[in-house]
């Protein structure tokens, strides 16, 4: 859309970096950009096909979600999450998710039931396949899924936030092979919500982010430069 002026307004500008706010932010939540990889502009507007300018609008995007740290002195990185706020994270997660149980078993059909367990089963395929970014979206989408029957949006938006910065938490902290969540963990779960089972639930929930963090081995990332022409290939110009 264009002003009566004939000039681009706020929303076309955000039309046009949100292809690249999302390419780098899936590369992020995947792992395929790990906590520590440096972000440069120049690099970056290279493989984009796009101004520096617009590549820095986007870098300030992802640091206001908290995905990326800028400063004057080290310009653009993944954000790693300190040990601190790794836990809270998750801590803050088991708060809020166990919290809206009630709203989601008060809200819970038989189809929701169904589509949660269609996610299992794909996220156990892309385990099987050590298909690790699928496995990390999918673990990532059952959560989210799960808040959403409530029909709470303001909640589920702050789950979806909360499950990307856990990701980062596990890319830096997590065991080569850890992937997302315990499929087995989700499994339980469902059955539970079969059941109508509150106590269960909320203990079974309240189990799963602690078996996560008790998971985790708290030594910090390095400093890397990925591969940008090898994970964007095909975003150059996307958004032009």
């Amino acid at each position: 859309m264009k002003s009566e002026t004939g000039q681009k307004t706020a929303a076309d500008l955000n039309d046009r970096d949100e292809p690249i706010y999302q390419a780098l932010l899936n590369a992020i939540v995947e792992h395929q950009l790990p906590p520590g990889s440096k972000l440069p502009e120049e690099a970056l507007s290279e493989v984009f096909g796009v101004s520096r300018t617009g590549i820095r609008k986007v870098l300030q995007r992802l640091a206001a979600v908290q995905m990326i740290t800028l400063s004057p002195r080290r310009g653009a990185q993944v954000a790693t999450p300190g040990v601190e706020e790794a836990r809270d994270i998750f801590a803050t997660r088991s708060l809020l998710e166990c919290a809206n149980l009630p709203a989601v078993l008060a809200h819970l059909q038989p189809p929701h039931l169904a589509a949660l367990s269609g996610l299992i089963a794909d996220e156990q395929q892309a385990h099987q396949q050590h298909d690790g970014a699928a496995a990390i979206r999918l673990s990532a989408a059952f959560h989210i899924q799960l808040q959403a029957i409530s029909g709470n949006q303001v909640l589920t938006d702050m789950v979806t936030r909360l499950t990307q910065r856990s990701s980062l938490v596990i890319a830096a902290y997590g065991a080569p092979w850890q992937r997302g969540c315990r499929c087995d963990h989700h499994d339980r779960l469902v059955d539970l919500l079969r059941q109508n089972d509150l106590p269960a639930l909320t203990t079974a929930l309240q189990h799963h982010f602690e078996h996560i963090v008790a998971s985790l081995h708290f030594e910090r990332s390095g400093e890397t430069l990925p591969d940008f022409t090898r994970l964007f290939a095909g975003h150059k110009g996307a958004a032009s």
